[in-house]
């Protein structure tokens, strides 16, 4: 039986926020809440926390979750993820789910494994929401997205895009980092070379679509907290607190 996976890959040393899937809310650590969202997904068959630290896989069992060991010397959470799929025969869609994204829910993690299962021809799915807040479109760290009539994301940038040189024309939506894959489809990219725009961009997918892979896009109103400062963390926590 093909299943489906939903993998949290979970790093300890992250260089703006060092240790941030152990950070707790509530008495409860990041990871968990991510976890936990991902437990009530009616389309995935297994989760799978993948951590190259004991510290991160002690965490996730003391409250019952799954976890498996990984290499220390993968660049990206893609390769990460690759090396538990290469474990697991019968895992045919693999959903990327990031391990500092608290806020996400088990709707939109459906939304992302049932777009790519719906379309034969895509090799991955991903979602983005729309913005208006100049702030956020100008923002590098907030990445946007532009696609096609069919819904295939055509271009991922920090920079915002479209330029919009005939006002009130564009129309922005930011993504938001949660990947489904097919099982071959991953393998496949994980196997490539980083690509010039890739690296020029820092964005791994753009070694997709530089490679002719096919990335099919739904849209949320979801806008997560992703943590990657302490001022992410702060704010979470004072959402949850209040």
């Amino acid at each position: 039986m093909k299943k489906t996976a939903i993998i949290i890959p979970a790093r300890y040393a992250s260089t703006r926020l060092p240790a941030k899937p152990l950070l707790e809310v509530k008495n409860k650590p990041i990871i968990q809440y991510v976890y936990e969202a991902a437990k009530l997904s009616s389309l995935a068959d297994e989760i799978i926390v993948a951590t190259d630290d004991e510290r991160i896989k002690g965490a996730v069992l003391s409250f019952g979750g799954n976890c498996e060991m990984t290499s220390k010397n993968h660049k990206c959470g893609s390769d990460r993820i690759a090396e538990i799929v290469n474990r697991h025969d019968d895992f045919e869609y693999i959903l990327n789910l990031q391990g500092d994204e608290p806020q996400i829910t088990p709707e939109v993690i459906d939304l992302a494994i049932k777009t790519l299962k719906d379309d034969e021809k895509a090799d991955i799915s991903t979602l983005v929401r729309k913005i208006s807040d100049p702030n956020q479109i100008n923002n590098p760290n907030c990445v946007k997205c532009v696609f096609d009539n069919s819904y295939n994301a055509l271009y991922f940038s920090r920079c915002p895009i479209p330029y919009e040189r005939n006002k009130g024309e564009a129309s922005y939506y930011a993504h938001i980092g949660i990947y489904c894959y097919r099982r071959n489809s991953l393998i496949k990219m994980t196997q490539l070379k980083q690509t010039p725009l890739e690296k020029q961009e820092s964005l791994e997918q753009l070694r997709a679509l530089q490679n002719s892979m096919t990335i099919k896009v739904a849209i949320t109103d979801l806008n997560p907290t992703g943590i990657d400062t302490i001022e992410d963390y702060e704010k979470f926590k004072k959402i949850m607190e209040g």
